[in-house]
């Protein structure tokens, strides 16, 4: 797995990964309704303050976000080969 550095993509990649995200995890928001373009932005704001990060796995040719505890608990168990961060 690879640690991606959200500043290094563009922006449009960036907006479709985080789409595809926030789609694909379909949180909970309570009972008021936000909007994807909300969603977005505030996982922009989530990686922005290093609470979330961008990982790629060459094994499965995918792309994920996690929290940074996640990304943490990843390289404590030896699953990602550069801890640093």
């Amino acid at each position: 797995m690879l640690l991606i550095p959200y500043q290094e993509l563009s922006a449009d990649t960036l907006d479709g990964l985080i789409e595809a995200f926030v789609l694909r995890e379909g949180t909970e928001y309570g009972e008021q309704d936000i909007s994807l373009s909300d969603k977005v932005a505030q996982v922009k704001l989530q990686l922005q303050a290093d609470q979330l990060v961008i990982l790629y796995s060459e094994l499965h040719e995918s792309v994920d976000i996690i929290t940074k505890q996640q990304w943490r608990q990843l390289v404590k168990q030896g699953e990602l080969e550069n801890g640093a961060f």
